[in-house]
């Protein structure tokens, strides 16, 4: 029986990044042949498989084998960037060409160039990304099968499914530059998914939930993905607007994190040079109340997003982007840093764990902490506006009576600004949604605009 990690032979980091090492060499060699002052390269090497199964037969069943380069070179301070889905000797060699001729025709900029050699990352810790497992194809579809059983058995108001998930990836990547950086990256995912429609007299819903690690033996049991996606499909059973009113709000953990990746947006170099921020010239001042802290732990093993170095090689370190609610520093990679007459903070494509903390506002219900007010379970739309800071979007969740659920509520929009959204933190959930860059707890707003009937 064939093992999905060994479809096209499975991925061995230290062979995959010799071959990657080697063609990198050739690159930055080609770079400087053809005249360029600098050059970084980026190489990566990845398989995988995915299945898809609905109402217990497969959906789909789709194998990936992907490799390729995107190169960058600096020539009087114009930069041109390529890249290519291959690997062969022919297609590097042009994709460095095109590059090169890219860079011709580009204007100069004189903020462009690799980051300083002093703040490229030198150590290179293992932080536990990468456990390789075979597992028989027969069993990835099993997987699949069962996580979308598990939700289907679980209640009679179960109707229908869209479908229960499972995949696996590995893959290896390798930094290089003309500076003598050279970096590897290499992790393994597993993650399962699953959505249901549920009904009663008063209509139908629909929900989801998934679970996504380095590691498959951290990975829920199918059973739990799929019984809590039923769970929440069936909480939503009987979902109505309320009237239009100004009250507190919780944004469940999953939901709160996108609400924190906001700031990022609004504190990220790329906004901020551009003036496209509402916390442009907001270093050093209060932004959350002086109980939060946003710390990054970029080195933490194990985690979803660790990384040792930032997509230009910068080395991470671990920090405090908020500091007692002060906002500590700007997430810049090196073009946004010289640009705003600053040092690049290791951000060059994001943040690495940053974490949610308070203190003395924390609590085990915080639904009992709010009182009367509405918990937010999913939201929706476009209606988030960085410059200003603006916030409306669609959501859905559940009426709140004193701590208590009251019943499930959709077809309303909440509406305020971020800067008093974030400045009205009033209360922190000890739930914590680990699954992505951004690590945080449930959240409490002090007041929004809720529209409804």
């Amino acid at each position: 029986m064939s093992s999905v990690t060994t479809v096209n032979s499975p991925l061995i980091p230290s062979v995959e990044l010799d071959k990657l090492n080697a063609i990198a060499e050739t690159v930055l060699a080609q770079v400087k042949s053809l005249g360029c002052a600098a050059g970084a390269v980026n190489l990566h090497a990845q398989q995988g498989v995915s299945v898809n199964a609905r109402l217990g037969e497969i959906e789909t069943l789709e194998y990936h084998s992907d490799r390729g380069l995107s190169v960058t070179v600096y020539r009087d301070k114009a930069r041109g960037t390529a890249s290519t889905g291959g690997l062969r000797s022919d297609s590097v060699r042009d994709c460095v060409s095109r590059a090169a001729d890219i860079a011709r025709f580009t204007q100069a900029d004189e903020f462009s160039g690799l980051p300083d050699k002093q703040d490229l990352a030198t150590e290179f810790p293992d932080l536990g990304l990468w456990h390789q497992q075979d597992i028989a194809i027969d069993d990835v579809i099993a997987r699949a099968k069962a996580v979308e059983a598990a939700g289907l058995d679980y209640d009679s108001r179960i109707v229908n499914s869209e479908g229960g998930s499972f995949s696996v990836s590995q893959g290896v990547s390798l930094l290089a530059n003309s500076d003598g950086f050279s970096g590897g990256r290499w992790n393994t995912s597993y993650s399962q998914s699953c959505s249901y429609i549920g009904e009663d007299k008063k209509g139908m819903q629909r929900d989801y939930w998934y679970d996504a690690k380095h590691s498959m033996a951290e990975l829920d049991a199918p059973k739990v993905t799929g019984e809590t996606a039923a769970k929440r499909t069936l909480a939503r059973l009987g979902s109505k607007p309320i009237k239009t009113a100004s009250m507190p709000v919780i944004f469940s953990a999953e939901v709160a994190a996108g609400l924190i990746g906001h700031f990022v947006a609004a504190i990220s170099g790329g906004n901020l040079y551009r003036n496209a921020s509402f916390l442009t010239e907001r270093l050093n001042s209060q932004v959350f109340p002086s109980s939060v802290s946003l710390h990054e732990q970029p080195l933490l093993v194990g985690a979803a997003a660790s990384a040792c170095f930032d997509a230009e090689g910068v080395a991470t370190r671990e920090r405090e982007i908020v500091r007692k609610g002060m906002l500590d520093t700007y997430l810049l990679g090196s073009y946004a840093g010289r640009k705003l007459g600053m040092k690049t903070s290791g951000h060059a494509g994001g943040v690495h764990n940053l974490i949610l903390k308070a203190s003395g506002i924390t609590s085990s219900n915080l639904l009992a902490e709010m009182g009367d007010g509405l918990l937010v379970t999913e939201v929706m739309g476009q209606g988030v506006n960085i410059v200003t800071g603006d916030y409306s979007r669609g959501a859905a969740g559940f009426l709140v009576r004193n701590g208590e659920i009251v019943h499930a509520v959709d077809e309303i929009t909440i509406a305020a600004s971020l800067e008093d959204m974030f400045m009205n933190l009033i209360g922190l959930g000890t739930d914590i949604e680990n699954r992505g860059k951004i690590q945080t707890p449930s959240i409490l707003i002090r007041e929004m605009m809720v529209a409804g009937s």
